[in-house]
């Protein structure tokens, strides 16, 4: 369903982007604003206030500055009015800021709260899911430069551990049901606006989707199938039209650290994709941490020990444990792994943290920041995805001799990306 509150056909972008976006050629660049606090508007409207223009100061003074924008289902509500998202646009054109992208996968709370699997909620198997994605596509609408896509990331479907085995298929088969329903409202936004919008999903560890192999299966044998008759069904779609617009308007969002830690070859994931005709909305650009574990039991144990400092209560920490073999242990968090420190016969450990990207050295563990200039020189050479965002939005919990300055360190990640896109 859409919101008649949204008038499409009147409103035009503050301005039409014709110079490089974020000083590089490969794409928008930015960072998603999930590391900002404030569940509704005005808080987190107050943060942005205060930290993006110094930030586009730093990294983009004189061109255009992309925002990716993380709003929670009550702040979509506040932004939706009318009243504040005039002020939020005319907001944007003061600063020469856009909106380009958006994190629609935490629901609720994000910030001082304990989240775990509960990111996941409400998930698609959901009307509330539904709705709140709707909302944030209108307001993307509204806010998004003329000539320039949308994307929208989500959960992939829900949480793998709410559901038995035997109710997978049903849940896939609801949840894929229920995100078609918003590629209906896509259609008719491109329709209304000629703006395109994609939902973006984002395979993560646990989720119903996890691997790039896992999220190219359901594209091909729920989401074509279920959404050809159901497009036909609703909007009178033709076979070729539907899948068309399928492929136009769901796409996957390459989180590097949720690919990295499950020991991906990203590359290979990326030719697959390729191969299969199926687009890249975004990339989000995020490190995990890593060790590999030595044979001797007390260097081993003194390692696992390094990752004990992470242990918050705040996020999931799943750990992926590569063994010698090359088979794959999984842990639904990081206390989960550190409890098999006196057993564990892994070779290497690797954890779900969005820690910063500028580092490549946390004390005694590694992160997996080769792996992404990987992906990077990659998008440099074959641009594969229109929008980049930086995602790295645990500095609130990290270890405090790691935390800086909350724009400082943005600006670092940023210039980060910046360096290794061009050392292609």
């Amino acid at each position: 369903m859409t919101d008649d509150r949204f008038d499409f056909t009147i409103y035009h972008s503050p301005f039409t982007i014709h110079e490089p976006i974020m000083l590089t050629p490969y794409g928008h660049l930015s960072y998603c604003t999930n590391i900002h606090p404030g569940e509704n508007w005005n808080d987190h409207f107050a943060q942005l206030q205060q930290h993006v223009p110094q930030i586009k100061n730093s990294v983009s003074p004189h061109a255009p500055f992309g925002i990716g924008l993380r709003l929670a289902n009550v702040a979509s509500k506040d932004l939706a009015k009318p009243e504040r998202l005039h002020a939020f646009k005319a907001w944007l054109q003061q600063h020469y800021c856009y909106v380009f992208t958006m994190n629609g996968f935490p629901y609720g709370g994000f910030h001082n709260t304990v989240v775990k699997a509960d990111v996941h909620t409400p998930d698609w198997t959901t009307d509330d899911r539904v709705d709140y994605t709707i909302r944030l596509a209108q307001i993307l609408a509204q806010l998004l430069p003329d000539g320039e896509e949308g994307s929208i990331s989500t959960n992939p479907l829900s949480y793998r551990y709410w559901h038995n085995d035997a109710d997978y298929d049903a849940v896939f088969k609801t949840g894929t049901t229920n995100l078609l329903r918003v590629v209906a409202a896509l259609i008719g936004i491109k329709k209304a606006t000629g703006k395109i919008i994609h939902i973006n999903i984002e395979p993560e560890p646990d989720g119903m989707m996890e691997t790039g192999p896992e999220f190219i299966h359901w594209f091909n044998h729920y989401l074509l199938p279920l959404g050809g008759v159901f497009l036909q069904n609703e909007l009178g779609l033709n076979r070729a039209d539907a899948e068309a617009a399928l492929r136009t308007h769901v796409q996957l969002c390459f989180d590097i650290c949720h690919f990295a830690i499950g020991f991906e070859d990203h590359l290979a994931v990326l030719q697959q994709l390729k191969k299969e005709s199926i687009g890249v909305g975004k990339i989000q650009i995020s490190a995990a941490l890593r060790r590999e574990l030595p044979a001797d039991s007390e260097k081993r144990k003194a390692i696992i020990a390094a990752f004990a400092p992470f242990n918050e209560p705040v996020y999931l920490h799943q750990v992926i444990a590569k063994e010698a073999d090359g088979s794959l242990t999984r842990y639904r968090d990081l206390p989960d792994a550190l409890q098999t420190a006196e057993t564990t016969t892994a070779v290497e450990w690797r954890a779900h943290y969005h820690v910063p990207l500028f580092a490549a050295e946390y004390g005694a563990l590694h992160s997996t920041q080769p792996e992404i200039a990987t992906v990077l020189k990659y998008q440099a050479q074959q641009p594969f995805s229109a929008h980049m965002e930086v995602e790295t939005y645990t500095w609130d919990v990290l270890p405090d001799d790691l935390k800086l300055p909350i724009a400082d360190s943005i600006v670092r990640e940023l210039q980060w990306v910046l360096a290794a896109l061009d050392s292609k």
